[in-house]
């Protein structure tokens, strides 16, 4: 089950500006304002609170759509915008081809809702420090500082998404509720890494263990997830100081995220499904493999085009779906997979036909409209299209679709950690932890040969090799999961693999490329619309 799915959470807040202080407002010293202090009273009321921290996270719509694959999957080379036709969803089309500007919606929208996550945290952290010391009884203490716990986690998770798009930004620890705080300094990439990890070392030693959550508490961050993360954000500032040539402090922060991963795999509390598709059915939602996933629920109703908030379902399942009614219910055909991405999965690897559905003539109803720039092929893992017996799972409403996305699985788990190792040059560790991945789905253990992009790869026993292999596998493991521009990023391999991709798409796609500015691309320009009110800086060459 679904902790949030039973909890208007969204309310929360709504509810907290509508109350007055007491019933006698007419006689209170300032009429009509809000005494936070009389609504947080309980343990109830902070899990309130708690719970309210996580809704941002399963945003996608305001003005515009802005799910995070626009930038994961879009900007890299696993995917082309897709939809109608090019002027469908111009934003989407710009962060396609390395076009965008200051003021692109998606840039904003998206920039927005991680601002109201970490608003949401620093209110329930605040309050959950001011009120804990009420609760003796040993069960709700331990509640709350779970809850605690799991604020600090969104927070750091809220940070560490605007961080991988933005660079480093303002660190805000307590509540803005005056106009004399809103304008604030943007920190440096390295503060705002030793933020985030501050963040998840306390919600690591707070939180607990997944398996000692009930079933209607699924869903929460789990010190599993803390400690996946802490493994995730050493590694990328390993990337960081690496690409700032800092190669010892680098050392140190691989060394972090390898015995961060060893905690995550000794645990005892993951494990790889069986089937690997089993991740992207109903069946699989806070399963064995799953670290953390934003949760979803259907529902038949839904106030569209209230703005963020106004749906507790997910948008990805109709725009992703083919623009054909083949399969069943039609979408709208966006974030479709590139040929580069097709070509990159060995023969034999089942995990590109549960990846990538490459319809036929017959399958498209109106191949102008299912063809974007040259690209039929439409992906397959977030769709639903055989959740049912085989058959397309029928939404009930567009934007209520039910499947949760995992941000975080096992096998991403043991991906990042054989990556962490082999840059230590524990070789043996990063080969176990990259062969368990490759067995799941059959596939030949490191080293080994195969076909890739047409040609044949030989991966020889050495560091370099190792290393290539586990970046191969990362993408073919994770594709259109949205990691892969961030791996790109962090790898500082961005510019020459968007150039190489670029010069082997089709010529409608190559006509519709801008161009790919090294020390610019790789972050997204700050919104003129935040800078106009905050007066944060914007990134370079924007």
């Amino acid at each position: 089950m679904k902790f949030f799915k039973y909890i208007n959470i969204a309310a929360v807040v709504l509810l907290m500006a509508s109350m007055s202080s007491c019933n006698d407002w007419l006689t209170d010293d300032t009429p009509g304002t809000n005494n936070r202090d009389e609504y947080f009273t309980s343990v109830a009321t902070l899990e309130n609170v708690t719970n309210a921290c996580y809704v941002p996270m399963a945003w996608e719509y305001g003005s515009t759509y802005y799910s995070e694959w626009f930038f994961g999957d879009i900007a890299s080379d696993d995917a082309l915008k897709g939809g109608q036709g090019i002027s469908d969803g111009g934003d989407a089309y710009d962060i396609d081809n390395f076009k965008v500007n200051t003021n692109n919606e998606i840039v904003l929208e998206y920039y927005r809702a991680q601002w109201q996550g970490i608003a949401r945290c620093n209110l329930a952290l605040d309050e959950i420090a001011k009120k804990k010391g009420d609760f003796l009884n040993e069960t709700d203490a331990r509640k709350i500082e779970r809850l605690e716990g799991e604020a600090y986690y969104m927070r750091a998770y809220y940070y560490f998404r605007l961080l991988r798009l933005y660079g480093g930004m303002p660190l805000i620890e307590g509540v803005i509720d005056s106009s004399s705080k809103w304008a604030q300094n943007r920190a440096t990439a390295a503060e705002t890494f030793d933020f985030i990890l501050r963040d998840l070392e306390k919600a690591n030693e707070r939180l607990w263990l997944k398996s000692k959550y009930s079933a209607d508490d699924l869903g929460r961050a789990t010190k599993g997830a803390a400690q996946a993360m802490l493994l995730k954000v050493n590694l990328y500032y390993a990337d960081y100081l690496t690409n700032n040539g800092d190669a010892s402090a680098a050392q140190s922060k691989f060394q972090d995220a390898k015995a961060w991963g060893d905690s995550v795999i000794n645990s005892s509390q993951y494990s790889l499904d069986s089937d690997y598709f089993t991740n992207f059915k109903l069946a699989g939602e806070n399963d064995g493999e799953s670290v953390f996933e934003i949760q979803y629920v259907e529902d038949p109703t839904s106030d569209y085009g209230e703005g963020e908030g106004f749906t507790r379902g997910t948008f990805t399942l109709i725009l992703q779906r083919s623009r054909s009614s083949y399969w069943g219910q039609a979408g709208w055909g966006f974030d479709k997979p590139t040929e580069n991405l097709y070509r990159e999965f060995e023969p034999g690897d089942l995990r590109r036909d549960s990846t990538i559905l490459r319809p036929a003539d017959g399958q498209m109803e109106t191949p102008a409209q299912e063809i974007y720039v040259g690209d039929s092929l439409l992906n397959r893992k977030y769709a639903m299209y055989t959740e049912n017996n085989g058959s397309c799972y029928h939404l009930t409403h567009d934007s209520r679709g039910p499947l949760n996305n995992k941000q975080i699985r096992f096998s991403d788990v043991l991906l990042m950690y054989a990556e962490a190792c082999c840059e230590l040059g524990d070789l043996g560790s990063a080969k176990a932890a990259l062969n368990r991945v490759r067995s799941r789905v059959g596939l030949p253990s490191f080293p080994y040969t195969a076909t890739i992009q047409g040609q044949s790869v030989t991966f020889t026993d050495t560091q370099a090799d190792l290393r290539r292999a586990i970046r191969h596998e990362r993408r073919c493991e994770l594709a259109m999961e949205g990691h892969r521009w961030f791996d790109l990023v962090r790898w500082g391999v961005a510019k020459e693999t968007m150039d190489a991709y670029i010069a082997g798409e089709s010529q409608e796609a190559r006509e519709q490329w801008g161009s790919f500015t090294k020390g610019k691309c790789e972050l997204f320009p700050i919104p003129s619309k935040e800078i106009d009110l905050t007066g944060i800086a914007q990134n370079p060459n924007y």
